[in-house]
């Protein structure tokens, strides 16, 4: 797994040096989170695919962070990549932040909750129009609000693609 040796090697801790928004103590995230959203929400780790339920939700609504309950994508952008985990093909505006990730011998970029900082997974350039980008996330550090509508102007708020 990517929060294993190699994650450890590769110099990634617990959580990130820049400051959120949101800030807990390791000792209250364990509280908060479950096992599984604390290895990925925290510790960057990656669910097994075909794991989540989420990449097989079709329904409406919005996807918080799990970690602080911060809105961060819409159903309108949510796509079938055939990965196995939920994709977007865009976030809500302000959202997430990225970073580089170096672990595993490769470079990606990592998406993380702008608010907490909690590691949700990686974006690539193979995603549809109208971004080309696939934002491929762990299901386990989404939380998804059924029937919740999208911050108005957020890319992602308008229309979908069909899945």
């Amino acid at each position: 797994m990517a929060e294993g040796l190699f994650g450890r090697l590769s110099g990634r801790g617990h959580s990130s040096r820049k400051s959120f928004p949101v800030a807990l103590s390791e000792e209250e995230w364990r509280g908060k989170l479950s096992a599984a959203q604390y290895r990925v929400l925290r510790e960057h780790g990656t669910e097994r695919a075909g794991s989540s339920p989420l990449d097989k939700e079709h329904g409406t609504g919005v996807y918080h962070c799990a970690g602080c309950s911060q809105p961060l994508f819409s159903s309108g952008a949510k796509f079938n990549s055939h990965t196995g985990w939920p994709s977007f093909w865009a976030a809500l505006d302000e959202a997430v932040d990225t970073a580089t990730d170096r672990s595993l011998f490769m470079t990606r970029t990592e998406v993380h909750c702008s608010r907490c900082g909690g590691h949700l997974g990686h974006v690539f350039d193979d995603g549809p129009e109208p971004t080309g980008q696939r934002y491929c996330m762990n299901g386990v550090s989404l939380d998804f609000h059924p029937g919740e509508t999208a911050p108005t102007g957020s890319a992602s708020s308008e229309g979908g693609r069909p899945f």
